[in-house]
């Protein structure tokens, strides 16, 4: 297990990763780039501690009594050297290439930093990186405490020692890995996404409505939910952004996003996230 972690984002990967390392005996701290939202995150990984704590004993886990979790707003109140760097800021690589440049002089060529991304190349975020052997992608899955997967993408300079750390800390956490080639989308989204996708050309096609949609792969499949349903739990938003990047990456007509997938993300319609999506919440 890592000693010396910082978590970089206060979002619901960020904070759910934050919880579970701290439950597994990390002394984790998370930067917080917006005051203001301090209170409101220390709320939520509160909460996440209780709930994956009580999901861990309940599975008669081992879990740390006194988690350690410190929160910070500024880089340089960082002095401890660091271990693990998990970046799940938002999924942009000029976004995440910023946020490398502003922890520069923190890092040290023994820290690993893992970047939590569904879509993007990891060998592109990793060129800018000053170790780049150290540097490779972790994309665990919502909600962090029960989804079991975690996919870890090295990078064309990823040393095996990297790889090897990072998967024997996804087995402390509990957690099943499977090592991807980096490629657009991955494993699971590259799947998962197009086919939500199509799910939504359907229902812009008038072939059935959004109930039978869903009704028809949870029965048909053995689905836990239908497509859109569970785009809305993903956030119209996300699977807008992965199509994209898709599209991008590979210029595939296949992977080009639904017209009325667009409409809903211009409309705010994100899913549960918003009350409002495919359906209302």
């Amino acid at each position: 297990m890592f000693d010396k972690v910082l978590i970089l984002g206060a979002g619901t990967m960020a904070t759910g990763v934050a919880a579970l390392l701290a439950l597994k005996g990390s002394n984790v701290t998370i930067y917080l780039r917006c005051k203001e939202k301090e209170e409101a995150t220390k709320e939520a990984v509160n909460s996440l501690i209780n709930k994956t704590k009580r999901r861990l004993q309940k599975a008669k886990l081992e879990v740390c009594e006194h988690p350690s979790i410190q929160f910070i707003t500024k880089p340089e109140h960082i002095e401890e050297k660091l271990d693990l760097v998990f970046e799940a800021v938002s999924e942009d690589t000029s976004t995440k290439i910023e946020v490398q440049n502003e922890f520069r002089n923190l890092i040290n060529e023994n820290t690993i930093w893992a970047t939590n991304t569904s879509s993007l190349s990891v060998t592109k975020l990793a060129s800018n990186y000053k170790y780049k052997d150290n540097f490779l992608g972790l994309h665990f899955f919502n909600p962090v405490a029960s989804m079991e997967l975690v996919e870890i993408i090295p990078a064309m300079s990823t040393s095996l020692d990297t790889v090897q750390s990072v998967k024997k800390l996804c087995s402390e956490l509990n957690k099943t890995s499977v090592l991807v080639n980096d490629s657009p989308g991955f494993i699971v989204n590259r799947l998962l996404i197009p086919m939500i996708n199509e799910a939504v050309v359907l229902l812009e096609n008038g072939v059935a409505s959004k109930e039978e949609i869903d009704l028809a792969m949870k029965l048909g499949a053995h689905h836990p939910m239908g497509p859109l349903a569970l785009a809305d739990l993903i956030g119209n938003d996300v699977c807008l952004s992965i199509m994209n990047s898709l599209y991008d990456s590979t210029n595939d007509s296949k992977y080009r996003p639904s017209y009325l997938l667009k409409k809903m993300v211009y409309a705010g319609h994100l899913g549960r996230k918003t009350a409002v999506g495919f359906y209302d919440y």
